[in-house]
Protein backbone atom coordinates (compact mmCIF):
# COMPACT_ATOMS: atom_id res chain seq x y z
CA UNK A 1 0.00 0.00 0.00
CA UNK A 2 2.97 2.57 1.14
CA UNK A 3 4.33 1.57 -2.27
CA UNK A 4 1.59 2.64 -4.44
CA UNK A 5 0.51 6.02 -2.42
CA UNK A 6 4.55 6.81 -2.33
CA UNK A 7 3.92 7.10 -6.10
CA UNK A 8 2.43 10.07 -5.86
CA UNK A 9 4.80 12.29 -4.07
CA UNK A 10 7.11 12.90 -7.08
CA UNK A 11 8.31 16.41 -7.35
CA UNK A 12 7.12 17.07 -3.36
CA UNK A 13 9.87 14.64 -2.30
CA UNK A 14 11.92 17.74 -1.45
CA UNK A 15 9.20 19.50 0.90
CA UNK A 16 9.03 16.08 2.24
CA UNK A 17 12.31 15.79 3.51
CA UNK A 18 13.00 19.10 4.34
CA UNK A 19 9.71 19.45 6.88
CA UNK A 20 11.65 16.76 9.42
CA UNK A 21 14.49 18.39 9.18
CA UNK A 22 13.37 21.74 10.11
CA UNK A 23 11.10 20.36 12.81
CA UNK A 24 14.76 18.07 13.66
CA UNK A 25 16.17 21.99 14.90
CA UNK A 26 12.80 22.92 15.96
CA UNK A 27 13.08 20.30 18.80
CA UNK A 28 16.65 20.70 19.41
CA UNK A 29 16.31 24.29 20.08
CA UNK A 30 13.05 23.89 22.20
CA UNK A 31 15.20 21.50 24.23
CA UNK A 32 18.09 23.64 24.84
CA UNK A 33 16.11 26.64 25.99
CA UNK A 34 15.62 25.34 28.99
CA UNK A 35 18.99 23.46 29.78
CA UNK A 36 19.91 27.32 29.17
CA UNK A 37 17.79 29.12 31.11
CA UNK A 38 18.21 26.79 34.37
CA UNK A 39 21.83 28.56 33.67
CA UNK A 40 20.72 31.55 33.98
CA UNK A 41 19.12 30.82 37.15
CA UNK A 42 22.12 29.36 38.67
CA UNK A 43 24.11 32.37 37.50
CA UNK A 44 21.82 34.94 38.90
CA UNK A 45 21.28 32.94 42.42
CA UNK A 46 25.27 33.16 42.29
CA UNK A 47 25.43 36.52 41.77
CA UNK A 48 26.17 37.65 38.22
CA UNK A 49 26.93 40.60 36.71
CA UNK A 50 23.93 42.18 34.07
CA UNK A 51 26.51 41.55 31.26
CA UNK A 52 25.85 37.70 32.03
CA UNK A 53 22.16 38.23 32.22
CA UNK A 54 22.18 39.98 28.56
CA UNK A 55 24.87 37.38 26.95
CA UNK A 56 22.42 34.50 28.37
CA UNK A 57 19.18 36.93 27.08
CA UNK A 58 20.23 37.18 23.87
CA UNK A 59 21.15 33.85 23.37
CA UNK A 60 17.76 32.83 24.82
CA UNK A 61 16.65 35.71 22.08
CA UNK A 62 18.33 33.70 19.10
CA UNK A 63 16.94 30.51 19.97
CA UNK A 64 13.66 31.25 20.42
CA UNK A 65 13.87 33.40 16.84
CA UNK A 66 15.65 30.63 15.62
CA UNK A 67 13.48 27.62 16.52
CA UNK A 68 10.30 29.65 15.71
CA UNK A 69 11.47 30.00 12.46
CA UNK A 70 12.12 26.60 12.06
CA UNK A 71 8.66 25.58 13.20
CA UNK A 72 7.51 28.48 10.54
CA UNK A 73 9.13 26.36 7.79
CA UNK A 74 8.79 22.85 8.96
CA UNK A 75 5.20 24.01 8.62
CA UNK A 76 5.09 25.40 5.26
CA UNK A 77 6.80 22.75 3.68
CA UNK A 78 4.96 20.19 5.62
CA UNK A 79 1.83 22.05 3.71
CA UNK A 80 3.08 22.27 0.62
CA UNK A 81 4.10 18.45 0.65
CA UNK A 82 0.38 17.08 1.93
CA UNK A 83 -1.44 19.36 -0.52
CA UNK A 84 0.96 18.64 -3.63
CA UNK A 85 0.69 15.17 -2.47
CA UNK A 86 -3.31 14.73 -2.31
CA UNK A 87 -3.40 17.05 -5.16
CA UNK A 88 -0.95 13.98 -7.16
CA UNK A 89 -3.45 11.18 -5.62
CA UNK A 90 -5.90 12.78 -6.84
CA UNK A 91 -5.11 13.29 -10.37
CA UNK A 92 -3.56 9.74 -10.57
CA UNK A 93 -7.49 8.62 -9.14
CA UNK A 94 -9.21 10.32 -11.60
CA UNK A 95 -6.75 9.47 -14.63
CA UNK A 96 -6.70 5.49 -13.31
CA UNK A 97 -10.78 5.82 -13.61
CA UNK A 98 -10.59 6.86 -16.88
CA UNK A 99 -8.31 4.19 -18.35
CA UNK A 100 -11.34 1.80 -16.45
CA UNK A 101 -13.33 -0.54 -18.85
CA UNK A 102 -17.62 -0.69 -17.84
CA UNK A 103 -16.66 -4.23 -15.95
CA UNK A 104 -14.09 -2.03 -13.88
CA UNK A 105 -16.48 0.61 -13.44
CA UNK A 106 -19.19 -1.65 -11.77
CA UNK A 107 -17.27 -2.88 -9.09
CA UNK A 108 -17.19 0.47 -7.79
CA UNK A 109 -20.49 2.31 -6.89
CA UNK A 110 -20.43 6.14 -8.56
CA UNK A 111 -21.18 7.57 -4.88
CA UNK A 112 -18.19 5.37 -3.71
CA UNK A 113 -15.74 7.03 -5.98
CA UNK A 114 -16.50 10.43 -5.13
CA UNK A 115 -15.94 9.82 -1.74
CA UNK A 116 -12.55 8.15 -2.19
CA UNK A 117 -11.74 11.31 -4.55
CA UNK A 118 -12.47 13.77 -1.89
CA UNK A 119 -13.22 12.26 1.72
CA UNK A 120 -10.54 9.48 1.51
CA UNK A 121 -8.03 11.71 -0.24
CA UNK A 122 -8.31 14.73 2.61
CA UNK A 123 -7.97 12.23 5.48
CA UNK A 124 -4.72 10.75 3.65
CA UNK A 125 -3.85 14.79 3.22
CA UNK A 126 -4.13 15.57 6.70
CA UNK A 127 -2.68 12.32 8.48
CA UNK A 128 0.63 12.65 5.94
CA UNK A 129 1.15 16.18 7.25
CA UNK A 130 1.27 15.05 10.56
CA UNK A 131 3.65 12.23 9.94
CA UNK A 132 6.19 14.62 8.07
CA UNK A 133 5.86 17.16 10.97
CA UNK A 134 4.15 15.53 13.86
CA UNK A 135 5.30 12.31 14.41
CA UNK A 136 8.63 13.59 13.40
CA UNK A 137 8.53 15.67 16.33
CA UNK A 138 6.79 13.89 19.24
CA UNK A 139 9.14 10.97 19.44
CA UNK A 140 12.54 13.66 19.31
CA UNK A 141 10.99 15.22 21.66
CA UNK A 142 10.27 12.49 23.71
CA UNK A 143 14.27 11.30 23.23
CA UNK A 144 15.44 14.64 23.24
CA UNK A 145 13.42 15.94 26.34
CA UNK A 146 14.09 12.48 28.49
CA UNK A 147 17.91 13.13 28.00
CA UNK A 148 18.10 16.42 29.39
CA UNK A 149 15.86 15.50 32.25
CA UNK A 150 18.35 12.40 33.42
CA UNK A 151 21.19 15.25 32.36
CA UNK A 152 19.61 17.87 34.50
CA UNK A 153 17.65 16.19 37.28
CA UNK A 154 19.72 12.74 38.03
CA UNK A 155 18.11 10.50 39.84
CA UNK A 156 15.07 12.80 39.87
CA UNK A 157 14.54 11.83 36.39
CA UNK A 158 13.45 8.36 37.49
CA UNK A 159 9.77 9.09 37.66
CA UNK A 160 9.67 9.84 33.90
CA UNK A 161 10.50 6.02 33.10
CA UNK A 162 7.65 5.27 36.02
CA UNK A 163 4.93 7.24 34.03
CA UNK A 164 5.84 7.27 30.08
CA UNK A 165 5.48 3.71 30.28
CA UNK A 166 1.88 3.59 32.24
CA UNK A 167 0.36 6.83 29.77
CA UNK A 168 2.08 5.31 26.90
CA UNK A 169 0.38 2.01 27.65
CA UNK A 170 -2.61 3.86 28.38
CA UNK A 171 -3.02 5.83 25.10
CA UNK A 172 -2.47 2.94 23.34
CA UNK A 173 -5.25 0.98 24.89
CA UNK A 174 -7.32 4.12 23.73
CA UNK A 175 -6.54 4.23 20.25
CA UNK A 176 -6.82 0.74 19.91
CA UNK A 177 -10.32 0.86 21.41
CA UNK A 178 -11.66 3.81 18.84
CA UNK A 179 -9.99 1.99 15.74
CA UNK A 180 -12.46 -0.49 14.56
CA UNK A 181 -15.38 2.40 15.39
CA UNK A 182 -13.80 4.80 13.12
CA UNK A 183 -13.48 2.12 10.37
CA UNK A 184 -17.03 1.48 10.87
CA UNK A 185 -18.09 4.89 10.97
CA UNK A 186 -16.11 5.48 7.86
CA UNK A 187 -18.84 3.20 6.09
CA UNK A 188 -21.85 4.90 7.50
CA UNK A 189 -20.25 7.78 6.23
CA UNK A 190 -19.75 6.14 2.64
CA UNK A 191 -23.70 5.42 2.54
CA UNK A 192 -24.54 8.28 3.54
CA UNK A 193 -22.98 10.12 0.98
CA UNK A 194 -24.65 7.55 -1.47
CA UNK A 195 -28.17 8.62 0.39
CA UNK A 196 -27.28 12.35 -0.64
CA UNK A 197 -26.26 11.77 -4.16
CA UNK A 198 -29.29 9.11 -4.85
CA UNK A 199 -31.27 12.26 -3.64
CA UNK A 200 -30.05 14.82 -5.63
CA UNK A 201 -29.79 13.16 -8.55
CA UNK A 202 -33.39 12.17 -8.34
CA UNK A 203 -35.13 15.00 -6.74
CA UNK A 204 -37.46 15.70 -9.24
CA UNK A 205 -39.19 12.26 -8.28
CA UNK A 206 -38.94 12.89 -4.75
CA UNK A 207 -40.86 16.19 -5.55
CA UNK A 208 -43.23 14.87 -7.84
CA UNK A 209 -44.24 12.00 -5.43
CA UNK A 210 -44.17 14.20 -2.48
CA UNK A 211 -41.88 12.34 -0.36
CA UNK A 212 -39.85 14.83 0.99
CA UNK A 213 -40.55 14.39 4.25
CA UNK A 214 -39.56 10.80 3.82
CA UNK A 215 -36.68 11.50 2.44
CA UNK A 216 -35.92 13.71 5.78
CA UNK A 217 -36.17 11.28 7.95
CA UNK A 218 -33.77 8.56 6.14
CA UNK A 219 -31.42 11.18 5.77
CA UNK A 220 -32.27 12.05 9.68
CA UNK A 221 -31.93 8.46 10.39
CA UNK A 222 -28.73 7.89 8.50
CA UNK A 223 -27.23 10.81 9.88
CA UNK A 224 -27.58 10.04 13.61
CA UNK A 225 -26.58 6.58 12.80
CA UNK A 226 -23.04 8.75 11.66
CA UNK A 227 -23.26 11.32 15.13
CA UNK A 228 -23.60 8.09 16.96
CA UNK A 229 -20.83 6.42 15.59
CA UNK A 230 -18.44 9.25 16.08
CA UNK A 231 -19.50 10.39 19.14
CA UNK A 232 -18.64 7.05 20.23
CA UNK A 233 -15.59 6.70 19.18
CA UNK A 234 -14.55 10.51 20.24
CA UNK A 235 -16.17 9.52 24.04
CA UNK A 236 -13.43 6.92 24.25
CA UNK A 237 -10.97 9.17 22.57
CA UNK A 238 -11.41 12.29 25.52
CA UNK A 239 -10.04 9.88 28.00
CA UNK A 240 -6.63 11.07 26.74
CA UNK A 241 -6.76 14.29 27.91
CA UNK A 242 -7.95 13.20 31.64
CA UNK A 243 -5.32 10.00 31.59
CA UNK A 244 -2.48 13.08 30.54
CA UNK A 245 -3.54 15.52 32.98
CA UNK A 246 -3.05 12.55 35.48
CA UNK A 247 0.14 12.25 34.36
CA UNK A 248 1.16 15.57 34.04
CA UNK A 249 0.08 16.66 37.80
CA UNK A 250 1.78 13.64 39.20
CA UNK A 251 4.72 13.82 37.93
CA UNK A 252 4.52 17.72 38.92
CA UNK A 253 3.59 16.53 42.86
CA UNK A 254 6.43 14.31 42.33
CA UNK A 255 9.35 17.35 41.43
CA UNK A 256 7.77 19.97 43.47
CA UNK A 257 7.47 17.78 46.59
CA UNK A 258 10.98 16.09 46.30
CA UNK A 259 12.91 18.76 44.42
CA UNK A 260 11.86 20.79 47.13
CA UNK A 261 12.74 18.64 49.28
CA UNK A 262 16.64 17.75 47.91
CA UNK A 263 17.45 21.89 47.07
CA UNK A 264 16.72 22.32 50.69
CA UNK A 265 18.34 19.54 52.56
CA UNK A 266 21.38 19.42 49.91
CA UNK A 267 21.46 23.12 49.80
CA UNK A 268 21.62 22.90 46.13
CA UNK A 269 24.40 20.52 45.66
CA UNK A 270 22.38 17.51 44.43
CA UNK A 271 19.36 19.57 42.72
CA UNK A 272 19.52 23.25 42.29
CA UNK A 273 16.89 25.89 41.63
CA UNK A 274 17.51 25.84 37.63
CA UNK A 275 17.94 22.14 37.27
CA UNK A 276 14.36 22.32 39.05
CA UNK A 277 12.69 24.58 36.78
CA UNK A 278 14.27 23.03 34.00
CA UNK A 279 13.07 19.39 35.27
CA UNK A 280 9.19 21.33 35.20
CA UNK A 281 9.66 22.12 31.68
CA UNK A 282 10.83 18.71 30.59
CA UNK A 283 8.09 17.26 32.46
CA UNK A 284 5.61 18.98 30.41
CA UNK A 285 7.25 18.43 27.15
CA UNK A 286 7.95 14.78 27.61
CA UNK A 287 3.95 14.84 28.10
CA UNK A 288 2.52 16.43 25.89
CA UNK A 289 4.39 14.67 23.43
CA UNK A 290 3.23 11.45 24.24
CA UNK A 291 -0.45 12.74 23.97
CA UNK A 292 0.57 14.69 20.34
CA UNK A 293 2.21 10.98 19.56
CA UNK A 294 -1.80 9.69 20.68
CA UNK A 295 -3.34 11.91 18.35
CA UNK A 296 -1.04 10.80 15.28
CA UNK A 297 -1.58 7.34 16.00
CA UNK A 298 -5.23 7.91 15.77
CA UNK A 299 -5.59 9.86 12.50
CA UNK A 300 -3.23 7.29 10.81
CA UNK A 301 -5.47 4.87 12.15
CA UNK A 302 -8.44 6.69 10.71
CA UNK A 303 -6.72 7.90 7.26
CA UNK A 304 -5.59 3.78 6.84
CA UNK A 305 -9.17 2.93 6.02
CA UNK A 306 -9.11 5.47 3.44
CA UNK A 307 -5.51 4.96 2.33
CA UNK A 308 -7.14 1.23 1.72
CA UNK A 309 -9.66 2.36 -0.05
CA UNK A 310 -7.72 4.70 -2.68
CA UNK A 311 -5.22 1.67 -3.47
CA UNK A 312 -7.89 -0.23 -4.26
CA UNK A 313 -8.76 2.53 -7.05
CA UNK A 314 -5.07 2.87 -8.10
CA UNK A 315 -4.62 -1.32 -7.77
CA UNK A 316 -7.73 -1.89 -9.76
CA UNK A 317 -6.33 -2.54 -14.02
CA UNK A 318 -8.43 -2.09 -16.60
CA UNK A 319 -9.81 -5.17 -18.33
CA UNK A 320 -9.46 -3.74 -20.91
CA UNK A 321 -6.33 -2.46 -23.04
CA UNK A 322 -5.39 -2.54 -26.56
CA UNK A 323 -2.59 -5.35 -27.76
CA UNK A 324 1.05 -4.69 -28.32
CA UNK A 325 0.62 -4.60 -32.56
CA UNK A 326 -2.94 -2.87 -32.96
CA UNK A 327 -4.74 -2.58 -36.01
CA UNK A 328 -5.25 0.93 -36.03
CA UNK A 329 -7.83 1.37 -39.43
CA UNK A 330 -11.07 -0.37 -39.67
CA UNK A 331 -11.66 -1.14 -43.37
CA UNK A 332 -16.19 -0.79 -43.35
CA UNK A 333 -19.20 -1.29 -41.18
CA UNK A 334 -19.33 -4.88 -41.40
CA UNK A 335 -19.95 -6.76 -38.29
CA UNK A 336 -19.94 -10.29 -37.26
CA UNK A 337 -20.82 -11.85 -34.36
CA UNK A 338 -19.36 -15.46 -34.27
CA UNK A 339 -20.84 -18.27 -31.38
CA UNK A 340 -20.82 -15.38 -28.82
CA UNK A 341 -21.73 -15.87 -25.83
CA UNK A 342 -21.15 -13.09 -22.73
CA UNK A 343 -21.95 -12.69 -18.90
CA UNK A 344 -21.05 -9.31 -16.89
CA UNK A 345 -19.24 -10.90 -14.15
CA UNK A 346 -17.27 -14.03 -13.84
CA UNK A 347 -19.16 -14.82 -10.56
CA UNK A 348 -22.31 -15.14 -12.94
CA UNK A 349 -24.43 -18.40 -13.11
CA UNK A 350 -26.26 -16.82 -16.41
CA UNK A 351 -24.76 -15.88 -19.36
CA UNK A 352 -26.29 -12.61 -20.67
CA UNK A 353 -25.98 -13.29 -24.35
CA UNK A 354 -26.04 -16.96 -25.83
CA UNK A 355 -25.09 -18.71 -29.11
CA UNK A 356 -25.32 -15.04 -31.11
CA UNK A 357 -24.42 -15.49 -34.51
CA UNK A 358 -24.69 -12.54 -36.71
CA UNK A 359 -23.61 -10.89 -39.80
CA UNK A 360 -23.93 -7.44 -40.67
CA UNK A 361 -23.47 -6.11 -43.87
CA UNK A 362 -21.47 -2.48 -44.32
CA UNK A 363 -23.94 0.11 -44.89
CA UNK A 364 -26.29 -1.94 -43.71
CA UNK A 365 -29.34 -0.65 -41.54
CA UNK A 366 -30.81 -3.08 -38.58
CA UNK A 367 -33.11 -2.58 -36.59
CA UNK A 368 -33.31 -4.35 -32.11
CA UNK A 369 -36.30 -4.88 -30.92
CA UNK A 370 -37.12 -6.80 -27.94
CA UNK A 371 -38.58 -6.76 -24.33
CA UNK A 372 -36.61 -5.09 -21.14
CA UNK A 373 -33.74 -7.69 -19.61
CA UNK A 374 -33.41 -9.29 -23.50
CA UNK A 375 -29.89 -8.08 -23.50
CA UNK A 376 -30.40 -5.42 -26.14
CA UNK A 377 -27.93 -3.08 -25.30
CA UNK A 378 -25.46 -5.77 -23.96
CA UNK A 379 -25.08 -7.44 -27.63
CA UNK A 380 -24.28 -3.73 -28.91
CA UNK A 381 -21.86 -2.58 -26.37
CA UNK A 382 -19.64 -5.85 -27.16
CA UNK A 383 -19.12 -4.03 -31.24
CA UNK A 384 -17.51 -1.10 -29.57
CA UNK A 385 -15.77 -3.25 -26.85
CA UNK A 386 -17.23 -1.80 -24.17
CA UNK A 387 -17.03 -5.14 -22.79
CA UNK A 388 -15.32 -8.41 -24.09
CA UNK A 389 -17.34 -11.50 -25.49
CA UNK A 390 -16.84 -14.52 -22.74
CA UNK A 391 -17.10 -16.94 -25.78
CA UNK A 392 -16.55 -16.84 -29.57
CA UNK A 393 -15.21 -13.58 -31.08
CA UNK A 394 -16.86 -10.17 -32.37
CA UNK A 395 -15.24 -8.51 -35.51
CA UNK A 396 -15.49 -4.92 -37.18
CA UNK A 397 -14.54 -4.77 -40.58
CA UNK A 398 -13.61 -8.54 -40.72
CA UNK A 399 -11.20 -8.21 -37.81
CA UNK A 400 -11.65 -9.32 -33.99
CA UNK A 401 -12.34 -6.35 -32.09
CA UNK A 402 -9.62 -7.09 -29.54
CA UNK A 403 -7.22 -6.89 -32.33
CA UNK A 404 -7.78 -3.12 -32.86
CA UNK A 405 -6.66 -0.02 -30.97
CA UNK A 406 -9.55 0.63 -28.42
CA UNK A 407 -9.37 4.63 -29.53
CA UNK A 408 -9.48 3.63 -33.18
CA UNK A 409 -12.07 1.23 -32.88
CA UNK A 410 -14.29 3.53 -30.88
CA UNK A 411 -13.57 6.42 -32.79
CA UNK A 412 -15.45 4.45 -35.84
CA UNK A 413 -18.35 2.66 -33.63
CA UNK A 414 -20.14 5.18 -32.28
CA UNK A 415 -22.76 4.82 -29.51
CA UNK A 416 -25.55 6.57 -28.63
CA UNK A 417 -26.02 5.29 -25.37
CA UNK A 418 -29.04 4.58 -23.57
CA UNK A 419 -28.74 7.18 -20.76
CA UNK A 420 -27.37 10.23 -22.56
CA UNK A 421 -25.43 12.60 -20.74
CA UNK A 422 -24.68 16.19 -21.70
CA UNK A 423 -22.14 18.14 -20.00
CA UNK A 424 -21.55 21.69 -18.66
CA UNK A 425 -20.74 24.08 -21.07
CA UNK A 426 -22.37 25.72 -24.68
CA UNK A 427 -23.72 23.21 -27.03
CA UNK A 428 -20.93 23.73 -29.40
CA UNK A 429 -18.58 22.49 -26.82
CA UNK A 430 -20.83 19.62 -26.39
CA UNK A 431 -20.82 18.70 -29.90
CA UNK A 432 -17.31 18.95 -30.04
CA UNK A 433 -16.76 16.14 -28.00
CA UNK A 434 -17.58 14.14 -31.11
CA UNK A 435 -15.02 16.28 -33.27
CA UNK A 436 -12.85 18.95 -31.43
CA UNK A 437 -11.90 20.48 -34.67
CA UNK A 438 -15.32 20.49 -36.37
CA UNK A 439 -16.41 23.89 -38.32
CA UNK A 440 -19.06 25.32 -37.55
CA UNK A 441 -21.05 24.18 -40.95
CA UNK A 442 -20.14 20.75 -39.41
CA UNK A 443 -22.06 21.27 -36.67
CA UNK A 444 -24.94 22.35 -38.00
CA UNK A 445 -24.76 19.49 -40.49
CA UNK A 446 -24.59 17.15 -38.34
CA UNK A 447 -27.63 19.08 -36.53
CA UNK A 448 -29.62 19.26 -38.97
CA UNK A 449 -29.34 15.64 -39.82
CA UNK A 450 -30.45 15.02 -35.98
CA UNK A 451 -32.85 17.18 -36.42
CA UNK A 452 -31.71 19.53 -33.82
CA UNK A 453 -30.18 22.40 -35.76
CA UNK A 454 -34.48 23.88 -35.70
CA UNK A 455 -34.62 24.37 -31.95
CA UNK A 456 -31.23 25.11 -31.23
CA UNK A 457 -31.54 28.35 -33.48
CA UNK A 458 -34.76 28.88 -31.47
CA UNK A 459 -32.36 29.76 -28.48
CA UNK A 460 -31.42 33.50 -27.78
CA UNK A 461 -27.75 32.57 -28.10
CA UNK A 462 -28.09 29.57 -31.03
CA UNK A 463 -24.92 27.27 -30.94
CA UNK A 464 -23.58 29.10 -27.84
CA UNK A 465 -26.67 28.39 -25.20
CA UNK A 466 -24.85 27.45 -22.04
CA UNK A 467 -25.95 23.60 -21.54
CA UNK A 468 -26.61 23.00 -17.78
CA UNK A 469 -24.78 20.01 -15.71
CA UNK A 470 -26.59 16.82 -17.16
CA UNK A 471 -28.43 18.98 -19.69
CA UNK A 472 -31.03 19.98 -16.90
CA UNK A 473 -32.26 23.28 -19.24
CA UNK A 474 -33.49 20.92 -22.61
CA UNK A 475 -35.80 18.54 -22.66
CA UNK A 476 -35.30 15.20 -23.13
CA UNK A 477 -35.94 14.44 -26.97
CA UNK A 478 -33.58 17.92 -27.22
CA UNK A 479 -31.27 16.28 -25.40
CA UNK A 480 -31.43 12.97 -27.40
CA UNK A 481 -30.72 15.25 -30.78
CA UNK A 482 -28.21 16.76 -29.62
CA UNK A 483 -25.89 13.25 -28.74
CA UNK A 484 -27.01 12.16 -32.05
CA UNK A 485 -25.72 14.71 -33.89
CA UNK A 486 -22.38 14.08 -31.73
CA UNK A 487 -22.23 11.01 -32.13
CA UNK A 488 -22.55 12.10 -36.40
CA UNK A 489 -19.00 14.21 -35.99
CA UNK A 490 -17.01 11.22 -35.73
CA UNK A 491 -18.39 10.50 -38.76
CA UNK A 492 -18.46 6.39 -37.94
CA UNK A 493 -18.66 3.81 -39.84
CA UNK A 494 -20.79 1.97 -37.57
CA UNK A 495 -23.58 4.45 -35.51
CA UNK A 496 -25.68 2.74 -32.87
CA UNK A 497 -28.56 4.07 -31.27
CA UNK A 498 -29.40 2.55 -27.74
CA UNK A 499 -33.12 3.49 -27.57
CA UNK A 500 -32.16 7.57 -28.08
CA UNK A 501 -34.96 8.34 -29.77
CA UNK A 502 -37.32 7.00 -27.08
CA UNK A 503 -38.35 10.99 -26.20
CA UNK A 504 -39.09 12.34 -29.40
CA UNK A 505 -42.13 12.30 -31.42
CA UNK A 506 -42.77 9.91 -34.17
CA UNK A 507 -42.49 12.20 -37.11
CA UNK A 508 -39.09 13.66 -35.96
CA UNK A 509 -38.06 10.12 -35.19
CA UNK A 510 -38.96 9.43 -38.51
CA UNK A 511 -37.26 12.34 -40.62
CA UNK A 512 -33.97 11.35 -38.37
CA UNK A 513 -34.42 7.73 -39.95
CA UNK A 514 -34.67 9.77 -43.48
CA UNK A 515 -31.98 11.29 -42.77
CA UNK A 516 -29.56 9.03 -42.33
CA UNK A 517 -30.71 6.92 -45.13
CA UNK A 518 -30.30 9.75 -47.46
CA UNK A 519 -26.93 10.90 -46.43
CA UNK A 520 -25.08 8.45 -44.83
CA UNK A 521 -25.99 5.27 -46.55
CA UNK A 522 -22.34 4.05 -46.11
CA UNK A 523 -22.60 3.59 -42.42
CA UNK A 524 -23.54 0.73 -40.75
CA UNK A 525 -26.86 1.74 -39.10
CA UNK A 526 -27.96 -0.43 -35.88
CA UNK A 527 -31.15 1.15 -34.14
CA UNK A 528 -32.17 -0.23 -30.51
CA UNK A 529 -35.75 0.82 -30.45
CA UNK A 530 -39.04 -0.08 -28.29
CA UNK A 531 -41.11 0.85 -30.48
CA UNK A 532 -41.96 -1.21 -34.10
CA UNK A 533 -42.31 2.46 -36.12
CA UNK A 534 -38.90 3.32 -35.11
CA UNK A 535 -37.41 -0.19 -37.04
CA UNK A 536 -39.80 -1.73 -39.38
CA UNK A 537 -38.01 0.24 -42.44
CA UNK A 538 -34.64 -1.15 -41.43
CA UNK A 539 -33.00 -3.66 -44.05
CA UNK A 540 -33.31 -6.49 -41.46
CA UNK A 541 -34.77 -6.51 -37.82
CA UNK A 542 -33.13 -8.80 -34.77
CA UNK A 543 -36.55 -10.10 -32.03
CA UNK A 544 -33.95 -10.89 -29.10
CA UNK A 545 -35.75 -13.03 -25.99
CA UNK A 546 -33.61 -13.87 -22.90
CA UNK A 547 -30.35 -13.00 -24.29
CA UNK A 548 -30.70 -14.85 -27.54
CA UNK A 549 -31.63 -13.80 -31.19
CA UNK A 550 -35.36 -15.39 -31.66
CA UNK A 551 -36.13 -14.17 -34.99
CA UNK A 552 -34.19 -11.98 -37.84
CA UNK A 553 -35.87 -10.60 -41.11
CA UNK A 554 -37.56 -7.78 -42.88
CA UNK A 555 -40.44 -6.37 -40.89
CA UNK A 556 -42.54 -8.47 -43.22
CA UNK A 557 -40.99 -11.56 -42.64
CA UNK A 558 -41.25 -11.12 -38.84
CA UNK A 559 -45.29 -10.54 -39.29
CA UNK A 560 -45.49 -14.44 -40.34
CA UNK A 561 -42.60 -15.92 -39.21
CA UNK A 562 -42.04 -14.26 -35.54
CA UNK A 563 -44.87 -14.40 -32.47
CA UNK A 564 -43.22 -12.25 -30.52
CA UNK A 565 -42.42 -9.24 -33.12
CA UNK A 566 -46.28 -10.09 -34.31
CA UNK A 567 -47.83 -9.80 -31.08
CA UNK A 568 -45.63 -6.42 -30.25
CA UNK A 569 -46.39 -4.76 -33.77
CA UNK A 570 -50.05 -5.80 -32.95
CA UNK A 571 -50.50 -4.09 -29.48
CA UNK A 572 -48.65 -1.10 -30.44
CA UNK A 573 -50.51 -0.70 -33.58
CA UNK A 574 -54.40 -1.30 -32.18
CA UNK A 575 -56.80 1.26 -32.91
CA UNK A 576 -54.02 3.47 -33.71
CA UNK A 577 -50.26 4.24 -33.02
CA UNK A 578 -50.15 4.65 -29.31
CA UNK A 579 -47.12 6.48 -29.57
CA UNK A 580 -48.63 9.30 -31.23
CA UNK A 581 -51.20 9.77 -28.28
Amino acid sequence: MLKELSKSIREFKAASIKAPVFVSLEVVLECMIPFVIARLVNEIKAGCGMEVIVKYGLALLVMAGLSLACGAAAGSFAATASSGFARNLRKDMYYQIQNYSFENIDKFSTSSLVTRLTTDITNVQQAYMMIVRIAIRCPLMLIFALAMAFIMGGKMAVIFALVVPVLGVGLFLVAKSVMPLFRKGFKMYDNLNSSIQENVKGMRVVKSFVREDYEKQKFGRAAEDVCAQFTKAERILAFNNPLMQFCLYTVMVFVLSFGSYTIITTKGLALDVGQFSALLTYNFQILSSLMMLSMVFVMITMANESAQRIVEVLREESTMKSPENPVREVKDGSIDFDGVSFKYSAKAHKMALADIDLHIRSGETIGIIGGTGSSKSSLIQLISRLYDATEGTVKVGGVDVRDYDLEALRNQVSVVLQKNVLFSGTIKENLRWGNKEATEEELAEACMLAQADEFIRQFPEGYDTYIEQGGANVSGGQKQRLCIARALLKKPKILILDDSTSAVDTKTDAMIRQAFRTYIPETTKIIIAQRVASVQDADRIIVMDGGRIQALGSHEELLEKSSIYREVYTSQNRGGDSDEE
